[in-house]
């Protein structure tokens, strides 16, 4: 997905406590020429740390979407997630589920989980690009281009044309 309009690349955290899994989905990423970095954290608490910005993470950038694995150590992704949709901060910010079946997906729906979309794992390309375009105005939303005329004061004249 080209991101012209975006000075800056998209920002995701994965997080996944399966190295395999992980190199899979960053394979993706980069297979479909999606411009991000990807931030990865192994367990629920180093999630919550990132994203509050605590311990190791203090100079962590916001991401622009999460990728999360429900089954983690230390902290379930169903808690990182409630602490997420919790946040006065972070309550707003996409978050995809990576689930291991699709049966696993429809048992996730019927507990309404606040996501906002699910993914089963390994991560398909096709699949991960359909869901990245549904979820597009999430990251773009907050980016407000200045107009045409704020850029032209703001550029300086090297030289004028006559």
């Amino acid at each position: 997905m080209k991101r012209e309009t975006v000075g800056r690349p998209m920002e995701i955290l994965l997080v996944e406590d399966s190295l395999s899994d992980a190199g899979l989905t960053i394979e993706a990423l980069k297979t479909g020429d999606i411009k991000c970095r990807v931030s990865l954290v192994r367990d629920g608490d180093e999630a919550i740390q990132f994203l509050d910005q605590q311990e190791i993470y203090t100079r962590a950038p916001r991401p622009d979407l999460i990728l999360l694995d429900l089954n983690l150590p230390k902290k379930s992704g169903r808690e990182v997630l409630a602490e997420i949709r919790g946040s006065e901060q972070f309550h707003e910010m996409p978050v995809v589920v990576l689930t291991v079946s699709r049966v696993h997906e429809a048992i996730l729906k019927e507990e309404k989980l606040d996501v906002d979309s699910y993914m089963v794992k390994p991560v398909d390309l096709g699949q991960f690009l359909e869901v990245i375009k549904a979820l597009h105005r999430f990251w773009l939303a907050d980016v407000v281009l200045p107009p045409v005329s704020a850029i032209d004061a703001a550029m300086p004249i090297v030289s004028e044309v006559r």
